[in-house]
C-alpha cells in the first residue's frame, strides 16, 4: 500500500489514494497506520481522490480513532498540494468534495502554498443558523469558561480567554470534547485576540486530540472574533506550529491560506496491520 505523508504547519496527515488499494481501509487499518508507535503516525488519513458528481475531486478524511471527519482546513490543504504533486491540478482553481461541503482551492510557491475557500461559516451546530455568535457557559472541572459555536462544516467551540497555552488544552480540551451538549463531540479553540489584525488558538481536535494546527480551527476562531468585532476581516491565526491567514467577507465566507510542506513517501507491507491496538 503506497503512501504519501505531509504536514501543514505540524499537522500531519498520510494521503493513501483509492487506485493504490486491493481492499477498502478497515477501522484498524487506520487506527494502526495513525498509531505513532505502531504505525507510520499522523494526525489523520486523507483517502482521495475519489470521484465526485459535483467537483473534480472527491475527498474522505479519517481520525486517528478510525471516525471521520466532515472537512479538515489543513486536511485540504495537504490533499490539494497531493493533487499537484501528482499532477492532477496545475495553475487553475479546482474544486473538492467533501462531507462538510464543496470547497475551491489553488496551489502556488511551487506547492508551498495552499488556498482554499472554506465556505460561510455559521454560528451554531444545528441546521439552522445563527446570525452572530451567543455565549453560552460551560463548567469543567470546576472551572467555568464562556464559549460560541461555529460550523466550518464540522463543529466547533470557541472559548475566549486572556491567555492561552498547551496545558489548558490538554487538561480540558477531552472533557469538552465529549460534553453531552455537544451531540456529534466538537472541536475546541481556546483563544486570545492579540490585536486587531491576529489571534492565537491553542487546538483540540475531535478525534485527533491536542493538534499544532488547524485549518477549521484557525476559520471558526477567526469568524467568531470578527463577529465579536474583536478583529478586522483579514486575520492572522497564530498557532504552536505556525500562522495561517484567513480573510472574511461580510457573509463571514471564508478564504484561508497557509504552508505545506512533503515530508515522504513509503509502502506499507502487510506484517504491519497483524497487530492489534488496544
Amino acid at each position: 500500500m503506497k503512501f504519501t505523508k505531509y504536514h501543514a504547519l505540524g499537522n500531519d496527515y498520510i494521503v493513501i489514494d483509492p487506485k493504490n488499494l486491493i481492499t477498502s481501509l478497515s477501522s484498524e487499518d487506520i487506527k494502526i497506520i495513525c498509531n505513532r508507535h505502531f504505525g507510520v503516525g499522523s494526525d489523520g488519513i486523507l483517502y482521495g481522490p475519489e470521484k465526485s458528481d459535483i467537483c473534480d475531486f472527491s475527498l474522505r478524511i479519517f481520525n486517528p480513532d478510525s471516525s471521520e471527519a466532515e472537512k479538515s482546513g489543513n486536511g485540504l490543504r495537504i490533499f490539494s498540494r497531493y493533487l499537484w504533486d501528482e499532477s492532477l491540478v496545475f495553475d487553475k482553481e479546482f474544486s473538492i468534495e467533501t462531507k462538510g461541503g464543496a470547497v475551491k482551492a489553488s496551489v502556488a510557491d511551487d506547492g508551498l502554498s495552499v488556498t482554499v475557500g472554506m465556505g460561510k461559516v455559521r454560528f451554531t451546530h444545528e441546521p439552522i443558523g445563527e446570525p452572530t455568535p451567543k455565549p453560552q457557559v460551560l463548567t469543567v472541572k470546576g472551572r467555568e469558561f464562556t464559549y460560541f459555536v461555529a460550523n466550518v462544516g464540522n463543529p466547533h467551540c470557541v472559548i475566549l480567554l486572556d491567555e492561552v497555552n498547551d496545558s489548558v488544552a490538554k487538561e480540558y480540551g477531552s472533557l469538552i470534547e465529549n460534553d453531552n451538549r455537544f451531540m456529534n463531540k466538537t472541536n475546541i479553540q481556546f483563544m486570545k485576540v492579540l490585536n486587531r489584525s491576529a489571534i492565537q488558538i491553542e487546538i483540540w481536535e475531535r478525534g485527533a486530540g491536542y493538534t499544532l494546527a488547524s485549518g477549521s480551527s484557525s476559520t471558526a476562531a477567526a469568524a467568531v472574533a470578527r463577529a465579536l468585532g474583536l478583529c478586522d476581516p483579514n486575520i492572522d491565526v497564530h498557532m504552536p506550529g505556525g500562522i495561517i491567514n484567513i480573510d472574511l467577507d461580510k457573509s463571514y465566507a471564508a478564504t484561508m491560506s497557509g504552508a505545506v510542506c512533503k515530508i515522504c513517501e513509503g509502502n506499507f507491507v502487510s506484517e504491519a496491520f497483524h497487530c492489534t491496538i488496544k
